[in-house]
């Protein structure tokens, strides 16, 4: 089944003690074009998303969003400068012996001494946080499909109604064109009898002129390219592989084989059918640039 371009996934998990949140989000694109937001201490793991992301989207505008929360985790430790305090400490009862002071240091008090107390964050294991990262990214991604998947299924089910307006439209234009031919044949035929009168009219004459006009006007050719063509969009619409360009290429056939019966239609009834069909197929090609 096709899949939209356009979707929305997210999954949660702890790694190493981190609280990590991911959430995708996809709009229509051309080509694949992935953004990866995520803190700057965890920049190794932005090759790593992209890879995944690039095994399950072919194109898109794909922005990630890679939030850490890092409060539960417990990597800030803080460490006594044992010396630097020692030092503190000697010189302060050194001062209050020489001078004659009260010596009322605390140990709140020489905590707030400069660089008494240093506060170190807890290397991270790149190895192990990419390891976890990847199996949340990767469930995000499996939520990201499943929703681009019920997208592409409504896709599917609105271009599959409109092929078969398009289906009825081409039979209308099938049922026309001979009637076409022969109003033409009717008028010769009284155009000349006008002229002629009673010298007689030279039916092989008619005959001839009539298969001239049929043959000028003939549409049986675009009807059985349409035919064609709506045949394979079927096809690739129910397929599971991401077909969105190749079908904005068919979709251009569409166009194509239509204007060519709207510029050889004679028949006013046609050219009103023709414009609906037109109608039609303007609406697939605005859908199916939603289509991967």
């Amino acid at each position: 089944m096709i899949k939209s371009m356009t979707g929305y996934g997210s999954a949660k998990g702890t790694v190493e003690g981190l609280d990590i949140h991911v959430e995708l989000k996809s709009v229509n694109n051309r080509y694949l074009d992935c953004s990866v937001r995520l803190p700057r201490s965890f920049l190794f793991a932005e090759d790593m998303v992209k890879s995944l992301v690039q095994k399950h989207i072919s194109r898109g505008k794909v922005d990630v969003f890679l939030n850490v929360d890092s409060s539960a985790a417990g990597d800030m430790t803080v460490r006594v400068n044992e010396g630097l305090l020692k030092g503190y400490v000697e010189a302060i009862g050194h001062i209050a012996e020489e001078y004659g002071l009260t010596n009322d240091i605390s140990a709140l008090s020489v905590a707030r001494f400069p660089d008494v107390l240093t506060v170190e964050k807890r290397d991270l294991d790149a190895e192990a946080i990419s390891a976890g990262m990847e199996k949340i990214v990767e469930a995000a991604l499996q939520d990201f499909d499943s929703m681009r998947l019920r997208e592409g299924e409504k896709l599917c089910e609105d271009v599959l109604s409109r092929l078969e307006t398009i289906s009825s439209l081409v039979s209308q234009v099938e049922e026309k064109a001979p009637e076409t031919v022969a109003a033409y044949r009717q008028r010769l035929e009284q155009k000349m009898a006008e002229v002629l009168g009673t010298a007689g009219i030279d039916e092989n004459r008619i005959l001839a002129e009539a298969a001239v006009f049929a043959d000028h006007i003939a549409v049986d050719e675009e009807t059985v390219r349409l035919r064609s063509h709506m045949s394979q969009l079927r096809t690739m619409i129910q397929g599971n592989s991401p077909t969105g360009r190749k079908i904005d290429f068919l979709i251009q056939e569409f166009n194509r084989e239509a204007n060519t019966i709207g510029s050889k239609c004679q028949n006013s009834e046609i050219a009103h059918v023709v414009v609906d069909l037109k109608s039609e197929i303007e609406k697939i090609r605005e859908q199916i640039q939603n289509i991967e």
